[in-house]
Order: structure tokens, then sequence, then C-alpha cells
């Protein structure tokens, strides 16, 4: 009897698991049909404005933006790091923090300073445990990074660019690809020139005029393509993180399902064990008073 009692005690508890899980799988769900609409909105801008970049970085100008300028030596490099600040969203935080470290060991090795900064608990707690020191932490991003704190960050970061403070500024973040295909990737967002010869499509070919001057409008424009690129990659880890957080609840759920169908069972097996075993208690009670 006490082990169908326990079968049943663990049965409820299982179905308590599904439940939470089944409604991580929805929210999870939600905010990422948000999440993904917010970058798919940035998605075009983002890329042609990297265009018109690209194509004046090639154009036969006889002057250049400082973000588009290569350093001659490259002696200090910022590292940035998204990760999320909750668990519970399968290999999300492993895959970066995995491609983060490979690359801070390449850095090392090279002998480059590093100035590491790090968005999110998750991250955060891994670098403390690996006993890497980082400069700067960030934990009050969520499924939706507003523009105004993300510019912060990206201001300072073109500062330090154009003041010599570090040479090149990269991030390792969960790049969203499509719905069904997210990877962690590692990419060089200053100089900006080397994010813009990745996408643009038509070359030099294209012809500009400016007004009022070429000067003022690279002024502007070059600054504002570092930055919609640097927020597209908070909206793609807030993405990603969310894909993550529902793929791993719906198999969380589904295997909760599983667990109760063979507890069940168990529970059946272990029923029609004491039944039997009562019924023949009875028979031989009977047959004894006969």
């Amino acid at each position: 009897m006490g082990k169908a009692r326990a079968l049943v005690k663990r049965r409820k508890a299982v179905r308590n698991i599904r439940k939470i899980t089944r409604t991580m799988e929805l929210i999870a769900t939600a905010r990422f049909k948000k999440a993904m609409d917010r970058a798919t909105e940035a998605a075009a801008y983002t890329k042609k404005i990297n265009e018109i970049v690209a194509d004046l970085a090639q154009a036969d100008l006889q002057f250049s933006h400082p973000l588009l300028q290569q350093r001659a030596e490259t002696k200090h490099v910022t590292l940035l790091v998204l990760t999320s600040n909750r668990g519970l969203c399968g290999g999300y935080n492993g895959g970066i923090l995995r491609q983060a470290m490979a690359r801070i060991r390449e850095i090392k090795a090279e002998g480059l300073d590093l100035r590491l900064e790090v968005s999110g608990k998750r991250g955060l707690s891994t670098m403390k445990f690996e006993g890497v020191p980082v400069d700067q932490k960030y934990t009050q991003f969520e499924d939706k990074p507003g523009f105004d704190e993300v510019n912060d960050i990206a201001s300072r970061l073109v500062g330090d660019y154009i003041a010599g403070r570090t040479d090149r500024v990269e991030i390792v973040y969960q790049q969203f690809l499509s719905a069904a295909r997210q990877t962690a990737a590692t990419e060089v967002l200053l100089p900006i020139g080397d994010l813009a010869s990745g996408t643009s499509e038509s070359g030099s070919g294209v012809e500009y005029e400016f007004l009022p001057s070429a000067e003022e409008i690279l002024e502007e424009i070059v600054p504002a393509a570092f930055k919609a690129r640097f927020f597209k990659c908070f909206l793609d880890a807030a993405v990603g993180e969310q894909i993550a957080r529902r793929v791993a609840m719906k198999a969380a759920t589904e295997n909760a399902g599983e667990m109760i169908r063979d507890i069940s069972m168990e529970y059946n097996r272990a029923r029609q064990t004491q039944i039997t075993s009562e019924l023949a208690e009875i028979i031989g009670g009977a047959a004894a008073l006969e």
C-alpha cells in the first residue's frame, strides 16, 4: 500500500511540474513573437544603412570617419558578451560562453590588452567561476532591451574608439538567422569597415551627391550605422533566448508527460499486486474458517 501511495504523490508532483513548464513555454512563445517582430523591423534598416556606409567607405573620398579607419596596430580589444539573466533556456548560454572563453584565450595568447564587458547574470557567474575579471557588468537587459540603454553603451564605445582607448570592439552573442536557426557568433563591430564589408552588395559602383556636405553626412550616418548594428545584436540575443527557452520548456513538458504515463503504469501494476495479495488473504482466511 505504501508503494502505491508514494507513486500517487510522485505523479501529482510531476503533473504540477508539467503545468509550470507548459506555462513557461506559452510565455516564452509570446515573448519570442514580440522580440522577433522588433528584430525583423530593425533588420531592414540596419542592413540598408550598413550598405550605404560600405559604399561610402569604398568611395574615392578625400576624408574618412574615425570609425571607418583601421588601426595600424591593435593593442587594446574590447569584448562584449551577451548572455541571459535567467536559466531554463537549454544550451543558449553554454554555446555563447564556450565561444567567449575561446576568444578570451585567443586575445590573451596574442598579448593584447583585454577589456571584458558582460551582459547577463549567467555570463557573470561563469566568468566569476572561471576567475576571469569583468570590467563592466550589465544586468538590466531582459526580453525587451531598450534603445536608450543600449545607445548609452554604444556611445561610450564610440568615444573609446575615437579617443584611442580601444583599437577593436568585438561582440559574442546569439545571432538570429531564422526561427529555426540561431548560432553563437563573434563579430567585429569597430572599426565599422569590417562590418560594412560583409553587408554591401553594390560595392563602390554607387555614386552619391552630398547635401549639405559629405563631412556632415558621414559624421551622422557612420555612428548611426554602428549603433543600429549594435542594437540589432541585443535584439537578436533576446529572440534567441526566448526561442531556446520555448524549446527547452516544450521538451520538459513532453518528458513530464512521459513520466506521468510511466508512473501511472507502475501504479497500476502495484495496485494489481496489492489487490491480488488482499484477495489471497481473504480466500486464505475463509478457507481457515471452514
